[in-house]
């Protein structure tokens, strides 16, 4: 009974959250604009990804076994 209680009062304090919009403290301020913008970025686009950041995925499967093509960069090791 007592494991029970306390799970459940666990939950409880786990949804006690609250979920805003992100603002920056009191004594600290958002970073200057990037070069060439005129206006600040808010939170929200500093912290989306970006496509650069998140590429998209290659999901071709291989159907049968094929030969390693020639490696440029496999060298043999100098002496």
């Amino acid at each position: 009974m007592r494991a029970v209680l306390a799970s459940l009062a666990l939950l409880a304090l786990a949804a006690c959250g609250t979920q805003g919009a992100l603002k920056p403290k009191p004594s600290k301020v958002l970073p200057v604009a990037p070069y060439g913008r005129a206006d600040k970025p808010s939170s929200v686009e500093l912290l989306g990804t970006g496509s650069q950041a998140r590429p998209g995925r290659n999901v071709e499967l291989h159907t049968r076994s094929e030969p390693r093509g020639d490696d440029p960069y496999d060298l043999p090791p100098q002496e």
